[in-house]
């Protein structure tokens, strides 16, 4: 199975560099320093548990692969529209593409069903760019439970977690999504098949859309924001309007908004994605997190008055972060 990470950074490039080390067919795309350091180093992770050191095959030219059997998408969901025109290269009639991304995904409402079947939302895929260059056929979501960041060009740090549920849109155990799991597993991830895939997709937004945008403005870490009396009740309030969003689209969540926020107290100081990239001097996936489920709020009128607030104020950040690069 011959295997690209187009985008082999923090998310990316820890599965790439996972798969490497088990001797999978796998080619890490990648650009700039990151790409330089790994060409003339190798790729190193860096982690609590373990650490090692791999030579994978890597490039800076995706038309340089040829067409291969899984595409997994490693960058931030903000650069998937300037990513996805160029993949053509690598698909031949059975490629299968993988998403990482946070956030609603372009695929969510294809081969969804009821009035919102084909749905595109503009803050995730603007003019449905990507839905235009990957077909619906080849799709498999996934959503990683693990973190990670790049400490230098060439040098990945694994903080935390080990696992990346899969989900076929339609919830079946096909064939590819078990070939695709079997190989993550033997490559030392947790790789469960969930036949939920969406309603997964809203559990972990439930978390995202309150605890990411909070602690990148404030710099807070989950367990600070999940105990401190005012910001607690903050996320509350948040989280209610996000599982307003889910239940009208026929989400039925598996867990209590209590238990989130236990959840995340129980993680302890462990910095969000937003907080991580904020930190960096990197955009924020905002758009696809957060302003995703607002343009569905909308759409269903529902009124998101507190999470409309708390997105303005990060987007401000965040254009401002932009605006210094």
């Amino acid at each position: 199975m011959k295997i690209v990470i187009a985008g082999a950074g923090a998310i990316g490039g820890y599965i790439g560099a996972k798969l490497a080390r088990q001797g999978a067919d796998v080619t890490l795309f990648a650009r700039g320093a990151h790409l330089k350091a790994m060409q003339e180093r190798g790729l190193r992770v860096e982690g609590a548990d373990e650490s090692f050191e791999v030579h994978p095959q890597v490039t800076g030219s995706l038309e340089s692969i040829g067409p291969s059997d899984v595409v997994f998408l490693g960058v931030k969901a903000h650069s998937l529209p300037d990513l996805a025109p160029r993949l053509r290269s690598l698909f031949g009639p059975d490629t299968v593409v993988v998403s990482t991304q946070n956030g609603v995904p372009w695929w969510y409402f294809q081969n969804h069903g009821g009035e919102l079947e084909g749905l595109s939302l503009e803050r995730v895929d603007p003019g449905r760019v990507i839905a235009t260059a990957i077909e619906p056929r080849r799709v498999i979501g996934s959503i990683a439970y693990f973190s990670t960041e790049i400490a230098e060009p060439g040098v990945i740090r694994h903080n935390e977690g080990n696992r990346i549920s899969c989900g076929e849109p339609d919830g079946t155990r096909s064939e590819r999504i078990q070939r695709i799991t079997q190989a993550l597993i033997a490559a030392g991830l947790r790789a469960p098949i969930t036949m939920k895939i969406r309603q997964e997709i809203w559990v972990k937004l439930l978390g995202n859309v309150a605890f990411n945008p909070i602690s990148a403005l404030t710099g807070a870490t989950l367990v600070e924001m999940a105990t401190h009396p005012e910001v607690s009740r903050l996320v509350r309030v948040l989280m209610r309007e996000t599982e307003a969003v889910a239940g009208k689209l026929g989400i039925e969540l598996p867990i209590s908004i209590d238990q989130r926020i236990a959840g995340a107290a129980k993680v302890g100081a462990h910095k969000t994605s937003m907080l991580q990239d904020v930190e960096a001097g990197r955009p924020m996936e905002l758009e696809a997190v957060v302003g995703a489920v607002i343009e569905l709020g909308e759409r269903l009128g529902i009124d998101m008055p507190a999470t409309k607030a708390v997105y303005s104020c990060a987007a401000l950040l965040n254009d401002k972060i932009a605006s210094s690069l």
